[in-house]
């Protein structure tokens, strides 16, 4: 029996010879795992509390179907003791470790107790349950701060908030218990010393129900928003052999010593002095394991399985090596303009991965035509790409999230792009405080410099002429002489700079002049492709065009990020000088959604007044809270939301007078 977004685990199982069951929800009855699975089993409606939660309803699968194991994926019910008590009181071999395992390692409190006991290093902090806001501030003025806010039972970076005052523990305990609450049922939180600007470097282990425990390297996943991992690397920059075996050795005693059977990732946290300290035990596998089989040859799954049925792992410790280097980008339906990333919904119109690049792996659940919904994860998909150097690696990753084709919605390609391209993440000098660090007024997209901004606009030209020319060609097909033509002057326009531009053709190389300089442009361009692969001053490179309009306006892929640019004849640009400029909308007085989502709470009624900063209300979208603030001080005109109602990007939710 196989959960949804599990590509890897279906594909394990076929070359096993394994037949699989998916269970879905009914908005997933077309998902790619229910195509790829032998039978499917509809286990409820959309909401997870009602399908892949719904332990009652899995069980009836499972026992409609005849399943002898279940595989329970990355999420869900993949660290719930009770499922797993369940599958073995029916005599279903659950593809996990036991259930005294994720019991102990799924509770942070009893986990952090035992890694003492195992003598693995851990982060100081309160070892009990923190039960009120008022005791969470004793407790993390006892500690110092800053202090991590997080859920006992927590997992994925949901029910985690830093405080570094008083003000801040009260309000992360309010929403760090709520999102326990929604995200695992368990509203439990505990304390710890936030360990400021740390890497955050895990340990892959494989243990089986014979004593025998390895671990197979480290996965840096120091790149992160809110807490969860956007792009993870094997092997890390930062560890040296000694550090490896070490965390290694203390990964292995920690497995030992719940008498770990299975996959499953022992996160640390570690400091510029190569000090680290034991963060989590995930009890699963992992989203990012697809990178520790690049570097190992083990296929994570297939040793699962084996694992569950009760074989002996076949390799020894001096068996694992480190085979080159791979990269995963997670690629998430967000816009990563607001705050790194927040939810897109829509339906994938157009969607097209770069299978035909070499070394180039996708794990994705999703096809053309799917729809991304508020109910769960909003990731695309996993893209990873394997090298014999951590160099070639990135240039592969470069090309494949240039050759990625994603429409109908946001997505965030271009801050993948950004981050690997960056200087300070090609030198491997990162933490976890990477992005608001390298972006500390939010990310803005690619900052075109004087040459990248005259090859933007040079190909935006040049794709306009090959429109042009299409369109005389099928104009001159039923009129009488085609007019030959090899040279045009343009106007073209990027955010509020206008750029005059001279443009010759000699067969298939356009060479463009603008401020005295000439850009040569070449390549066969097929405008029915979403891709545009052009040679530009002897540089290849592959752009993307997502819309062309009469009025000019073409917006491209360029070197990741999304641009609008306008190109006009000399005479259209003259007579559009005229033309009057819509009035910009006053976003000071009101407040819309930045995402779709579920109100949670509204904090305000007409006639109060807020001051700038004051919460106004509470959006919940994939299990995440995002708390909307006032940017002034005003008296509220009118509130158009309530809690429990569901809002779209850009809905209207308070005015301000």
């Amino acid at each position: 029996s196989i959960p949804p977004y599990l590509f890897p685990v279906i594909k394990t199982c076929k070359k096993m010879g394994i037949q699989t069951v998916a269970v879905h929800s009914d908005v997933d009855s077309s998902a790619v795992h229910v195509k790829m699975a032998d039978e499917a089993v509809c286990v409820g409606s959309a909401p997870t509390s009602k399908s892949y939660l719904n332990m009652d309803a899995i069980m009836d699968a499972i026992r409609v179907t005849g399943a002898q194991a279940v595989h329970p994926g990355y999420g869900f019910l993949s660290e719930n003791k009770e499922f797993a008590k369940r599958l073995a009181a029916e005599g279903v071999a659950f593809i996990g470790p036991d259930t005294h395992a994720i019991q102990a390692m799924g509770d942070k409190i009893e986990s952090k107790l035992i890694a003492k006991a195992a003598k693995v290093n851990t982060i100081p902090g309160f070892d009990g349950v923190v039960k009120t806001a008022e005791e969470a501030v004793k407790i993390a003025q006892e500690i110092g701060y800053p202090v991590m806010i997080k859920a006992s039972a927590g997992g994925g970076g949901k029910g985690m908030r830093i405080a570094w005052n008083d003000e801040e523990t009260r309000e992360g305990f309010r929403f760090s218990s709520q999102e326990a609450a929604s995200s695992f049922g368990d509203d439990r939180l505990l304390i710890e010393k936030y360990i400021d600007n740390p890497r955050h470097i895990e340990i892959q282990v494989l243990a089986d129900k014979h004593g025998n425990a390895l671990w197979l390297n480290e996965r840096e996943c120091s790149i992160q928003r809110r807490n969860q991992k956007v792009v993870e690397e094997a092997p890390s920059t930062f560890l040296d052999p000694v550090t490896r075996r070490a965390m290694g050795e203390q990964a292995v005693q920690l497995a030992k010593a719940v008498q770990y059977s299975s996959a499953g990732t022992v996160e640390f946290l570690v400091d510029s002095k190569k000090n680290f300290y034991f963060l989590e035990m995930n009890t699963r596998l992992q989203v990012e394991h697809p990178i520790t089989e690049c570097i190992t040859g083990l296929d994570l799954v297939e040793q699962m399985i084996r694992v569950a049925k009760g074989y002996q792992l076949q390799h020894t410790q001096d068996d694992i090596p480190i085979n080159g280097w791979a990269i995963e980008c997670r690629v998430y339906a967000e816009d990563p303009y607001k705050s790194f990333g927040l939810p897109s919904i829509g339906r994938l119109s157009q969607y097209q991965e770069p299978l035909d690049l070499d070394k180039v792996r996708v794990d994705s659940g999703i096809q053309e035509g799917s729809d991304i919904s508020i109910y769960y994860d909003p990731m695309i998909s996993k893209l990873i790409t394997y090298g014999a150097t951590r160099a070639e690696a990135l240039g592969r990753m470069e090309d494949a999230l240039d050759n990625y084709v994603i429409r109908g919605v946001t997505h965030n390609i271009p801050l993948l792009r950004e981050i690997i391209t960056h200087p300070r993440f090609v030198s491997g000098h990162i933490s976890t405080n990477f992005l608001p660090e390298v972006y500390p007024d939010g990310f803005k997209g690619h900052q075109l410099e004087a040459d990248a901004k005259r090859e933007l606009l040079a190909s935006a030209a040049v794709l306009y002429i090959t429109a042009e020319l299409r369109s005389q060609f099928v104009l001159f097909r039923v009129a009488s002489t085609p007019v030959e033509c090899s040279h045009w002057e343009l106007c073209v326009e990027l955010g509020e700079e206008r750029q005059d531009v001279e443009i010759s053709k000699s067969g298939t190389v356009y060479t463009v002049e603008m401020d005295g300089a000439k850009v040569e442009v070449w390549g066969a361009l097929n405008l029915a492709s979403p891709l545009l692969p052009l040679t530009i001053n002897g540089t290849q490179r592959m752009l993307q065009c997502l819309s062309r309009d009469a009025a000019g306006v073409i917006v491209l892929q360029y070197l990741g990020t999304l641009f609008k640019v306008r190109v006009l004849s000399k005479l259209a640009a003259e007579l559009n000088s005229y033309m009057p400029e819509k009035v910009s909308e006053d976003t000071s007085s009101i407040l819309r959604s930045p995402m779709p989502g579920t109100v949670v709470a509204v904090s305000v009624k007409p006639g109060d007044t807020v001051a700038e900063g004051q919460e106004i209300c509470v959006i919940e979208a994939m299990k995440m809270q995002n708390s909307l603030t006032a940017v002034k001080q005003a008296k509220v005109k009118s509130v158009h939301c309530k809690p429990g109602e569901t809002v779209g990007e850009g809905d209207l939710l308070v005015e301000l007078e």
